[in-house]
């Protein structure tokens, strides 16, 4: 069932993009490399104290940053730590936040987010990722016009009943609120985005996912052949260090998904 008041476009495009991400966090694919992620978590608190202090009440990106590496069990202490690091003076980690666009297999439209202190090495690794699974990188602005920056959170179906969770994302400011599986997903404005989180929290509902996303306008169907092509470019894409987010405008049927996701 999909409670659906504003953005009815997004309906229909976001039934792959939504399902993956469900399905990627309970698979625990990036879970499962914990150095990995931890390195990548405490880039962002850096670079997010390093551009607007170390003070996240003060500070909305090192806020989310924060608490993005909460919800992946990051020690306090490595939290504590990146943060004094991003406050501190330059020690060589002269992070840049840049964006890669391309396209994948089926067509598919991508866009990579990445923290790197060297932009032609993550970008001869990206491109070569690209061209290994079948895509091609793109130039600047090739994609990223399919895709709305969103607040995003993911809640399991049992920690509240559809109608009041509902109203309560309503309240708070939500534009969307939908059932996927056994999870409900709401969609924010960006500005919109802390006060749903802080609605959420108040009310004792834990999330699954709770983050800054590119959600797709548009959706590409995939077969079962493109489906796996996909699947193997964005666990190669997000097993790059550098690379932040990864991002895809794909629709996959679910018995293909399931199928693909059992495999692995």
């Amino acid at each position: 069932m999909t409670l659906n008041f504003q953005h009815s476009t997004l309906h229909s495009s976001m039934a792959g993009h939504s399902h993956w991400a469900n399905i990627a966090h309970k698979k625990g694919r990036i879970d499962a490399k914990r150095g990995k992620l931890f390195g990548k978590l405490s880039r962002a608190i850096i670079v997010a104290a390093r551009n607007g202090g170390g003070d996240p009440d003060m500070n909305l990106t090192l806020r989310y940053a924060i608490d993005k590496a909460k919800k992946n069990s990051m020690p306090k202490d490595n939290i504590e730590r990146a943060v004094q690091k991003g406050c501190g003076e330059s020690d060589g980690d002269d992070y840049q936040e840049l964006t890669y666009e391309g396209y994948g297999p089926g067509g598919v439209a991508i866009m990579c987010d990445a923290l790197t202190e060297n932009r032609n090495r993550t970008a001869g690794e990206v491109r070569k990722t690209f061209e290994v699974h079948g895509g091609n990188l793109g130039s600047t602005g090739c994609v990223g016009y399919l895709f709305d920056r969103k607040g995003q959170f993911m809640v399991a179906a049992g920690q509240a009943d559809e109608e009041s969770l509902f109203e309560l994302a309503v309240e708070a400011g939500a534009e969307d609120v939908r059932l996927n599986g056994d999870t409900y997903e709401i969609l924010t404005s960006v500005d919109a985005f802390q006060s749903v989180n802080d609605a959420l929290t108040a009310r004792e509902i834990e999330t699954e996912v709770a983050d800054l996303a590119r959600i797709p306008t548009t959706s590409v169907d995939l077969d079962e052949k493109d489906a796996r092509r996909v699947l193997k470019l964005m666990d190669a894409l997000e097993d790059n260090d550098d690379v932040q987010n990864v991002t895809a405008n794909f629709n996959i049927p679910d018995a293909i998904m399931d199928a693909v996701m059992a495999e692995t």
